[in-house]
C-alpha cells in the first residue's frame, strides 16, 4: 500500500436525496465516473439528487449487495504514490427487472421526482447497426412485440417515457455517459426509431419532451481482480465490497449543456458544460482509445497483459506517442486552450500507472464495435489526405491477428460479432482471411470498403505481424 491515503467522503446529508437520477448500467465506470462527479458536486452546491442504480440482465447480487451496505460504496484511486479512499453515498435505492419486476423499473421513469436516465451500456446496449436502431436485433424485435416487458435498454426508455406522458409528468433527460461519439444523438436517434415503431404520437412527445445531451468522458477503470480486492479490504477495515472499485485519479467530463428540467450539480462536481463536445470526444477517442486498441493487439500478440507492461516496453512507448501525434492528430480539429503535446504527454503517464493492471485482454472485448470511431475515421481522413498510417494499419492488422490466433487457441472471444468472426478466422488465413473480416459490413463502411489503399495496407501489415511478429512489425515502422 502506497505510504499517503487520503480519505474523501459525502458532505451532505443523504436523507435528503430523493429519487432524481436512474442509472442504468450500474457497474464499474458509472461507479467510479459519473457517481463521483455527483458526490463532488453535491458536496459543494448541495441538492437532492439521488440516484437509483440499475442493471439490466447480471448484476442482482450486486445490487442487493449494495443495498445492503446502506447504498454506499467505496473507490480506491490509485497511482504510484498515492490512495484516495472515496466513499461515495448518492445511491438511494437500487432495481433489477429479474429481482424487482419490470413495473417497478418502469414506474420509477414516470415518477414525478425524476429528471434523468443516464446510461453506460456500452455500444451493443443501444442496438443500433451503422448509425440505426437495428430493427433485426433480437432484443428489439421481442420489445416491439411485447413493449410492456422490455428487454433492453432502449426498450425500457420507451416504455417508462409512455407510462410518463400518460401519466402527464414532464420531460426528462436521457444522458449518455458511453463511450460513443455523438454518444446524446446516438441514444436519441435509438430511442425515436423505438418509438416511433411503436406510436407516432409518442415519437413526438419525446422529440419535444425528453433532451439527448452527448457527453465525453474519460476515466480508466479497470476491471476488478485480486489486487485490487486486497487494496479495497485494506482501506475497508478488512471487509468485501462488492460494489468497490480501483481506477486512476483523473477524470474528465465534458457536457453538452442540454438538459429538459432541473440540472444535477454535474459542473460544480468538475464537468465542463459546453455547447460542442464533438473536439473533445474525436480527440479522447483517437488519441487515447485509439491508442489503447493498438496496444490491445499489438501489446497482447507480444504477451504484454497490461498497458503499463506495454508503457516498460520502449517500442510499445514511442509507437502510443507516435500514433497519438503523428497519425491520429492530423485528423483532430484545434481545441481552444487545448495543447496536444501535453495531451499526449498526460495520456504517456496515465498509460504507465502501475497500479491500475489495465488488461489488454478487457481493452479488447467488443473491439468490432469500437474499430470506426477509433482507428477507421481517423484513417478515412488520412487516406484523403495522402498522410501515412502505418502504425493505425498495424492495428487494424492486428486485431484480425487477435481474432486469428484466439480462433486457433481457445476459440473465446468477447466480441457481438464472435461467432462470424471466429468461422471466418477458423476458415481462412492470410490474405483470404483479411480480405474476407474488411468485407464485413457490419464493422466497414463501404468508401472504406472498397478503397483500394486501404485493403492494400492492411494486407500487408498483417503479412508483416505474421512474418516478424507484432513487435518487430511495430519495431520497423517507429521513427528512428
Amino acid at each position: 500500500m502506497q505510504e499517503t491515503i487520503i480519505r474523501a467522503n459525502p458532505e451532505f446529508a443523504k436523507d435528503e436525496l430523493r429519487p432524481r437520477i436512474l442509472h442504468i448500467g450500474f457497474g464499474g465506470f458509472a461507479r467510479a465516473h459519473p457517481m463521483v462527479y455527483l458526490q463532488e458536486g453535491m458536496n459543494k452546491a448541495g441538492g437532492d439528487f439521488g440516484v437509483v442504480a440499475v442493471r439490466l440482465n447480471s448484476g442482482a447480487e450486486e445490487l442487493s449487495a449494495l443495498d445492503e451496505a446502506g447504498h454506499d460504496y467505496l473507490i480506491a484511486e490509485m497511482d504510484a504514490e498515492t490512495v484516495t479512499a472515496r466513499k461515495i453515498g448518492v445511491v438511494v435505492g437500487t432495481c433489477h427487472p429479474k429481482r424487482d419486476g419490470i413495473d417497478a423499473l418502469l414506474e420509477l421513469i414516470a415518477s414525478e421526482p425524476m429528471a434523468v436516465i443516464s446510461l453506460t451500456i456500452t455500444e451493443k446496449g443501444y442496438c443500433v447497426r451503422n448509425g440505426h436502431l437495428d430493427l433485426e436485433n433480437k432484443g428489439i424485435i421481442a420489445d416491439l412485440a411485447h413493449p410492456e416487458e422490455p428487454g433492453t435498454a432502449i426498450g425500457v426508455i420507451v416504455e417508462g417515457l409512455d407510462r410518463r406522458r400518460k401519466a402527464g409528468r414532464n420531460g426528462l433527460t436521457v444522458l449518455s455517459c458511453d463511450n460513443q461519439p455523438d454518444n446524446g444523438k446516438l441514444a436519441r436517434a435509438a430511442v425515436l426509431s423505438f418509438a416511433h415503431q411503436r406510436d407516432g404520437k409518442l415519437a413526438d412527445w419525446i422529440d419535444a419532451n425528453v433532451s439527448f445531451p452527448s457527453t465525453m468522458v474519460d476515466r480508466v477503470v479497470p476491471a476488478l481482480d485480486d489486487y485490487g480486492r486486497g487494496v479495497l479490504r485494506s482501506l475497508n477495515d478488512g471487509k468485501e465490497d462488492e460494489n468497490g472499485i480501483v481506477c486512476e485519479p483523473f477524470r474528465q467530463w465534458v457536457i453538452e449543456d442540454d438538459f429538459a428540467t432541473a440540472r444535477p450539480p454535474f459542473a460544480e462536481g468538475g464537468a465542463m458544460m459546453t455547447d460542442d463536445v464533438r473536439p473533445f470526444e474525436m480527440m479522447k477517442l483517437r488519441m487515447l482509445n485509439g491508442a489503447h486498441t493498438f496496444l490491445a493487439m499489438l501489446g497482447s500478440l507480444s504477451g504484454l497483459e497490461t498497458v503499463s507492461a506495454c508503457m516498460e516496453d520502449d517500442v510499445f512507448r514511442r509507437a502510443s506517442r507516435q500514433i497519438m501525434m503523428d497519425e491520429q492528430r492530423p485528423t483532430l480539429p484545434e481545441i481552444e486552450g487545448v495543447s496536444f503535446e501535453d495531451y499526449a504527454d498526460a495520456l504517456i503517464e496515465r498509460f504507465a500507472n502501475p497500479k491500475l493492471k489495465h488488461r489488454t485482454s478487457q481493452i479488447a472485448w467488443d473491439t468490432s464495435q469500437k474499430l470506426p470511431q477509433r482507428l477507421l475515421h481517423g484513417i478515412e481522413i488520412n487516406i484523403g489526405n495522402n498522410h501515412p498510417w502505418p502504425l493505425l494499419a498495424l492495428a487494424v492488422a492486428g486485431w484480425i491477428r487477435f481474432v486469428k490466433v484466439t480462433a486457433d487457441e481457445d476459440g473465446k472471444l468477447t466480441d457481438p460479432l464472435a461467432e462470424e468472426l471466429l468461422a471466418e478466422a477458423t476458415a481462412y488465413d492470410g490474405d483470404q482471411l483479411v480480405d474476407r473480416i474488411l468485407s464485413n459490413e457490419s464493422i466497414f463502411e463501404e468508401d472504406l470498403r472498397r478503397e483500394p489503399a486501404f485493403r492494400s495496407a492492411i494486407t500487408g501489415a498483417y503479412r508483416y505481424i505474421v512474418e516478424k511478429g507484432p513487435r518487430a512489425a511495430v519495431e520497423a515502422v517507429l521513427k528512428a
